[in-house]
């Protein structure tokens, strides 16, 4: 980051001394005032609940521009990757910097692919939760549990250590999600399997069984990469944000993570595809869709569409298109387009897109809109969509966490607060209370 010629100018109307502070400019996007020395020259804080217009640390990982739509993993667009590279090409990029190379590639694909099974004891772990137990649960208990099986990568000064333990995380988190799902059903854990791509063997350990011989549906597999493409990083939000606060206390990479998952299970977060699709089946059929409708206008009925518009997003999800198109792909590669769930999404996804309610309010479908549907079409119980999201977003929490680490200006996150509790007061005596 580049320090400006201009500087802030914070002034006072009650005459204490004005503050000039630092502005900075990275390479695109809005500049930044530090203001780390605020504090100490006006004895005041900053407040920002949220932290909506805070800049938590510096990043080359990845950039969002809400009102272009664009999202870009260091500095390549998503609608390029998503299109002409794979999960473990894009895994690559986002922990090294650049895309590999047919060897690089080679070599990447081989070591994930050989530390995808997890350690047999792993196996007792699932017989301590209920069968009703929800997968993201598991996902927590599972994942952080694994720093007690892999002493040999925790020391997070070490370069080597900190690669070894991204590796690990990357290969083993399918792993994990699939026997998360395969316990709740009560059917046996399939093995990975080294011949399979990374979503193939994913596909394999969730819907093989040892009586019949899974066969690999390359239009699926494609999908499902598709889906980790479009999900694997996306900035400073809420868990990316847990996993660096996580790490700078000196937290091992398996504690963090579960952190980032145990985050990311939030409703207002990574259940959005989950609420989508459970926004669809109480609407129930195509029929009921105008009087739906109402409600969504009808600011006192409480009624939300799900699944549409984005936070970030102002104009449109660039990840939405390439999801859409992934969507249609696989209806049609299945010959579900007269499945009634799914001409219901295929209509609500017409009139908002036609809808001046909608379009007006760019009310657009976002890409949680879209996935759910396909990962339902996939055969993915809507249980287990936040677990998909946490498997593909693993690779975008471990090299944000390993950037932070290797940050010389890192330092343990500490918000302040706006104290409106009751000032110093004296403990009564019990009989005056």
């Amino acid at each position: 980051m580049n320090i400006s010629d201009t500087k802030a100018t914070l002034s006072f109307s009650d005459g204490s001394p004005s503050v000039d502070m630092p502005i900075y400019k990275g390479t695109i996007g809005p500049d930044v005032i530090d203001i780390r020395k605020l504090y100490g020259q006006t004895g005041k804080f900053t407040y920002d609940p949220g932290f909506m217009s805070t800049a938590s640390c510096n990043s080359s990982i990845t950039y969002i521009d809400g009102d272009k739509g664009e999202l870009l993993y260091r500095g390549y667009p998503i609608e390029q990757l998503a299109v002409n590279c794979d999960f473990l090409e894009t895994c690559y990029l986002l922990l090294n910097g650049e895309l590999p190379n047919a060897e690089q590639k080679a070599e990447f694909e081989n070591t994930v692919t050989r530390h995808t099974m997890v350690h047999e004891q792993m196996n007792f772990f699932f017989r301590g939760f209920r069968r009703d137990a929800h997968p993201m649960s598991v996902l927590v208990g599972t994942v952080g549990a694994l720093a007690s099986f892999y002493h040999d990568s925790l020391d997070i000064n070490d370069p080597k250590q900190r690669e070894i333990s991204a590796i690990r995380l990357i290969a083993k988190l399918p792993t994990l999600v699939a026997m998360a799902y395969k316990y709740s059903i009560g059917q046996p854990f399939m093995y990975p399997r080294n011949d399979l791509s990374y979503s193939a063997n994913f596909m394999h350990m969730m819907f093989a069984n040892p009586c019949e011989e899974y066969k690999v549906n390359d239009v699926l597999v494609r999908a499902l990469d598709r889906i980790l493409i479009l999900h694997a990083d996306h900035e400073q939000n809420a868990s990316t944000s847990t996993v660096r606060l996580a790490g700078s206390s000196g937290a091992n990479p398996f504690a963090c993570i579960a952190a980032g998952i145990a985050c990311l299970w939030g409703p207002a977060h990574g259940g959005a595809n989950e609420a989508a699709l459970t926004m669809l089946k109480e609407i129930g059929s195509v029929e009921n869709i105008p009087a739906f409708i109402e409600k969504v206008k009808d600011k006192n009925s409480g009624v939300k569409l799900m699944g549409f518009g984005h936070r970030v997003y102002k104009n449109f999800d660039p990840r939405a298109k390439l999801m859409r198109e992934t969507c249609h792909e696989v209806l049609n590669e299945l010959g579900l387009q007269d499945d009634p769930l799914f001409k219901l999404a295929m209509e609500l996804e017409k009139i908002a897109l036609n809808d001046e309610y909608f379009v007006s309010r760019k009310l657009y479908p976002n890409v949680d809109f879209y996935s759910g549907i396909v990962q339902s079409a996939l055969g993915i119980p809507v249980s287990l969509f936040t677990g998909i999201f946490a498997m593909a977003r693993t690779i975008g929490w471990i090299a944000q966490w390993n950037e932070m680490i290797a940050d010389p200006e890192q330092k343990i996150g500490r918000p302040r607060q706006l104290f409106v509790g009751s000032p110093v007061r004296d403990v009564p005596g019990i009989d005056k209370r």
